[in-house]
């Protein structure tokens, strides 16, 4: 790949998740789609000053959150308020993102939306599960689906907590998300990727498994 090509590139950043009185430390992955120019920020998590940096001087198109869990939101206000760019969530998640930015509105995400950037088209996929307003994000051109927190590798992400289904997640990565080519990267919210190919045999282990 050469140095101007359009990619995906990956940032891990740590701070803490809060979810229903429990704090967890964590390392999140945050995503720069794009070239050399311009980029989308996918998940702006914890530290907006390496985010920043990361991006250097390219142009920021969009801040998407693929969820509003406060690890994936924290850093999104003022990496878009540094860049000029909007911050986009699906709205079945602002409950979670109002915790964290009351008086900040986010502009919509919707299923089937399409987002471009470098000549790319980040085609906005609706998967609920690990929250109703979770969203994947795939890029045919680069061959990868950033998928949050939704899929991993080995399986589905957590559920059993506040607005959260397991068999909504399921169902999202069934009817959304494996249907993909399976030499897709999956490109997730945290530690390394996988590809649909890997995981599309583990359905019924995940299945047997429960939460």
């Amino acid at each position: 790949m050469t140095a101007g090509a359009a990619r995906a590139e990956r940032l891990v950043t740590s701070g803490v998740f809060s979810l229903d009185g429990q704090d967890f430390d964590v390392d999140n992955n945050v995503w720069l789609v794009g070239d050399d120019a311009e980029v989308v920020v996918v998940d702006a998590a914890h530290d907006a000053t390496a985010i920043l940096a990361a991006v250097g001087g390219r142009a920021v198109r969009a801040v998407v959150c693929t969820h509003g869990h406060n690890d994936h939101v924290n850093a999104a206000g003022e990496v878009a308020d540094a860049t000029g760019a909007p911050v986009l969530l699906h709205p079945d998640d602002r409950m979670l993102w109002d915790v964290v930015h009351p008086d900040r509105t986010p502009g919509p995400l919707a299923d089937g939306q399409e987002l471009t950037v470098a000549g790319l088209t980040l085609h906005v996929l609706h998967t609920p599960g690990h929250s109703p307003g979770a969203v994947s994000l795939h890029v045919p051109e680069l061959g990868v689906v950033l998928t949050g927190d939704t899929l991993f590798r080995g399986g589905p992400g957590a559920t059993g907590r506040s607005f959260s289904s397991f068999d909504l997640i399921i169902s999202s990565i069934r009817t959304r998300l494996l249907d993909l080519p399976p030499a897709t990267r999956v490109l997730t919210g945290h530690g390394d990727g996988t590809t649909i190919g890997e995981e599309a045999g583990g359905l019924a282990d995940w299945l047997a498994r429960g939460h």
